[in-house]
């Protein structure tokens, strides 16, 4: 029987014994049925992982027992910071989800030229708020007990005047520079333009400007959602911990 995984956003301490957010106890309670005496995983992003088992079930709330607390090592060696122009509908929502799942360190939605997403205020607030919740579900999933994270959106400009450190990256596929030719850095940054990509000025900013380094990931033009996930995956494989 598989033992559901859950992220709790407060201390954990072994002997604590705590109730569960609505929406924690929602999907534990009503959703799996889950009864007193059953056991589960929780994480709080510390990068460890505390068996619990369940106390309580009410209409409105969960209580937990911590049982035990073990380390858990799946945080890659390689620090990748994706730098991504927002895209629209659920295209964001797939990349920030896989993204987490091959062990991304750090996400930077951007406002770039041809950002077709207009947010801001409480609209961007809660686009934002969404946003960590798809990168919360993935952790659960993949079993990663750190969460990426997932700074505010900012525009593009801006976040490349801010200097990001290592090696820096910006996808573009007219470049003939391929990911084989760079050196192993321990920090990267991969800066993926929206629907349409960056414009020509953008990519030439970057690179001029700011010292990106032009990279394509092969022949064929790939769609903004499957670019990113291209790239970690490359990275990875070559310095970080897949393969």
């Amino acid at each position: 029987m598989r033992v559901p995984r859950v992220y709790v956003a407060d201390p954990l301490r072994v002997g604590d014994t705590l109730s569960l957010a609505e929406a924690q106890s929602h999907y534990l309670g009503k959703v799996l049925r889950m009864e007193p005496g059953r056991a589960l995983v929780v994480f709080n992003g510390d990068g460890r992982e505390y068996g619990a088992s369940i106390t309580q079930v009410s209409k409105r709330s969960v209580d937990i027992h911590i049982l035990e607390m073990r380390e858990a090592q799946r945080e890659s060696p390689l620090h990748t910071h994706l730098a991504i122009g927002i895209s629209r509908g659920e295209r964001m929502d797939w990349v920030l989800q896989k993204a987490t799942e091959l062990g991304v360190s750090m996400i930077t939605p951007l406002f770039t030229e041809r950002t077709e997403v207009r947010l801001q205020g409480e609209r961007l607030a809660k686009k934002m708020e969404h946003w960590r919740q798809i990168t919360i579900s993935a952790c659960e999933q993949c079993q990663r007990a750190v969460l990426p994270e997932l700074v505010d959106a900012v525009d593009l400009n801006e976040f490349l005047a801010a200097g990001p450190p290592g090696l820096k990256l910006v996808l573009h596929h007219r470049s003939d520079q391929s990911i084989k030719q760079l050196p192993v850095p321990e920090t990267v940054t991969l800066l993926v333009g929206p629907e349409g990509g960056l414009s020509d000025q953008e990519i030439e900013r970057a690179m001029t400007t700011f010292h990106y380094t032009p990279l394509t990931l092969g022949p064929r033009v790939l769609r903004t959602e499957t670019a990113p996930l291209a790239a970690l995956t490359a990275v990875q494989l070559l310095w970080g911990d897949l393969g």
